[in-house]
């Protein structure tokens, strides 16, 4: 017995295969909200400070007095606890008289490129350490002294960078909790969403070997999708397996009387008293054996198309290449008399979508019985409107209703000929007709296509 699972190969199920994506999802996501909220962070922090350093250079600005025509100041304590909000921070200050010169300070406190009615915010180095420095000017209109003074505060940037990356990971540990949580709804809707696919996998392996009745119940539409496609499967498979027990069945009951007249005249011939009578035995038993195979042949042959229906996909065919393929297959019986068929084909091609050898088999038993049952001349052709390969004789066709002939061995019910029943079929198969019409000095049966 084949092993079932030899041709599949479980991969990751659709639960681990969802989980992953989401995962995946949540993790690109994650970075790019948190590359994000640390640039917004970063950014918000910036805003803060730098309005501390506001404050506090316009607190020391405002602390500038004017003795003796040169400016001095006395530090608030209040610009000091503006600045010392952030403790971890370096912090210098530098304030400038018009023509440059320090006032107090560190001299060293680099200075701005630029000046402006307002604050100047600029980056620079403090030591080793990167900085933000801001600038502010007061001007002073008095007897004794005229012009600007510059004040210049600068700070480190180790808590604005600590603030910015808080901010980040509360906005990282609200996304983690929100994944784990998404991610569990996730699972549990997968796992709801895969529940119409268990129970048809479980009523597929509880089912018999032979039930190939077709599945039935709502589903989503993907699963009645694969229903759909699963029933169409097995109702080829059940299509296949009938008749495969029909020609078992007809096999049986077809070969039986033929094989008991062969032995019959068999043991006619063993007990002839005569070379006379034995001869006559066995050329009757030659007889039967010949029947019987050209019967063996029709039932194979019936078989073949109804098994290939289901199984061979179709091409595009030119109607007149089996009208030429028939002809050549009957070659045997047309060869003693070739004036009996006569070849009418169109010029233009006539395409179908079918199936070549079950086609050339139709054509050709069509052929076969007008040649065995009919009256020459017999022609044999293709028609374009509709799109049809046609056999005509001149005689005046069966005496019994040809469609019933046709259909009364269709699916292998047993009758005296299969051939007008193989070309039913073939029609069948192809979307077709097999249709029959007395003609002006003739008979036609022609098998049409869509």
């Amino acid at each position: 017995m084949a092993d079932t699972t030899a041709a599949i190969r479980p991969t990751l199920s659709l639960r681990l295969r969802v989980a992953a994506a989401v995962a995946t999802v949540l993790a690109l996501g994650g970075a790019v909200v948190l590359v994000a909220t640390f640039l917004y962070g970063r950014q918000a922090a910036q805003e803060v400070y730098d309005g501390i350093l506001v404050g506090a250079a316009s607190d020391i600005a405002e602390a500038i007095f004017i003795r003796e025509g040169a400016p001095g100041v006395v530090l608030p304590v209040s610009a000091f606890e503006l600045l010392g909000q952030a403790p971890d921070d370096r912090v210098r200050y530098l304030i400038v008289a018009p023509d440059g010169t320090p006032v107090t300070g560190d001299a060293q406190t680099p200075r701005p490129r630029r000046s402006a009615a307002g604050p100047v915010f600029y980056d620079a180095a403090f030591g080793t350490e990167p900085a933000r420095y801001v600038a502010l000017t007061r001007r002073f209109a008095e007897r004794s002294f005229s012009g600007p003074v510059r004040v210049i505060v600068g700070q480190t940037l180790r808590a604005r960078q600590a603030l910015a990356w808080r901010i980040a990971r509360n906005a990282l540990l609200g996304l983690t909790l929100a994944g784990i949580g998404i991610s569990a709804l996730a699972w549990i809707a997968v796992a709801r969403a895969m529940t119409p696919l268990s129970r048809l996998s479980a009523g597929l392996a509880e089912r018999a070997p032979t039930d190939l009745t077709p599945v039935s119940g709502a589903s989503p539409w993907e699963i009645a999708a694969v229903q759909t496609s699963l029933n169409a499967f097995m109702d080829r498979l059940s299509r296949q397996a009938e008749a495969s027990g029909k020609l078992i069945a007809d096999t049986a009951h077809q070969l039986r009387s033929p094989v008991a007249a062969i032995r019959a005249q068999l043991q006619l011939a063993a007990d002839a008293p005569g070379p006379e009578d034995r001869r006559a035995a066995l050329d009757r038993a030659e007889r039967r054996t010949e029947a019987l195979n050209r019967l063996l042949d029709q039932m194979l042959a019936h078989a073949m198309v109804n098994h290939r229906a289901d199984a061979v996909l179709r091409e595009t065919v030119d109607l007149r290449d089996v009208a030429i393929e028939v002809l050549e297959a009957c070659d045997d019986l047309v060869a003693p008399d070739e004036g009996r068929v006569q070849l009418r084909l169109p010029e233009a091609p006539v395409p179908v979508e079918g199936d070549m050898l079950s086609l050339t088999e139709a054509g050709k038993n069509l052929l076969t019985n007008a040649l065995q049952h009919g009256r020459p001349p017999i022609r044999i052709g293709v028609s374009q409107s509709p799109a049809a390969i046609f056999v005509e004789d001149s005689g005046r066709g069966p005496s019994e209703d040809p469609q019933l002939l046709a259909t009364r061995h269709a699916g292998g019910r047993p009758s005296g000929g299969l051939g007008l029943a193989i070309a039913h079929d073939v029609a069948r198969a192809h979307s077709g007709a097999l249709r029959f019409a007395h003609r002006p000095g003739g008979f036609r049966a022609s098998l049409e296509f869509p």
